[in-house]
């Protein structure tokens, strides 16, 4: 279980899908969110800023390929991790500017792992981050 409740945001387009994930992410102690098309996680990624999202890449209206371009092409939603759920097995999380995938059908503990490890790279990127470079003033 995470120690802080980390807000995840659920992308799909089937509805027994986004309640299947949603709900086992928040037994596992993730807030959760979902939306069910491009638009509607476009618009709640800037709203919400939610510390992860999950995106199935075949979404109507704005695809989660797009969706994902316009997420990582936005100041206040491109540092936002993104991990990719599809049922299409040959796509890789870089060709499409993700930084994880998942491909379905995917077993939940897959996805709770999935999910840790993006966000723990997340959290040591930040943590390594070299200090800012001070002067002294004078």
């Amino acid at each position: 279980m995470p120690s802080v409740s980390r807000l995840i945001l659920v992308v799909d387009d089937f509805k027994d899908d986004r309640e299947m994930y949603a709900y086992f992410l928040s037994l596992k102690g993730y807030q959760v969110t979902v939306a069910c098309d491009g638009e509607e996680a476009l618009t709640k990624a800037s709203q919400i800023q939610p510390d992860l999202i999950i995106m199935d890449l075949w979404l109507p209206g704005i695809g989660g390929w797009e969706a994902i371009r316009r997420l990582k092409g936005d100041k206040k939603t491109s540092h936002i991790p993104i991990v990719v759920l599809t049922a299409r097995a040959f796509v890789s999380a870089k060709a499409v500017g993700s930084d994880g995938c998942l491909i379905k059908p995917c077993h939940p503990d897959d996805m709770l792992a999935e999910i840790n490890r993006v966000l723990s790279r997340e959290a040591n990127s930040i943590q390594e981050s070299p200090p800012p470079i001070t002067t002294p003033l004078g």
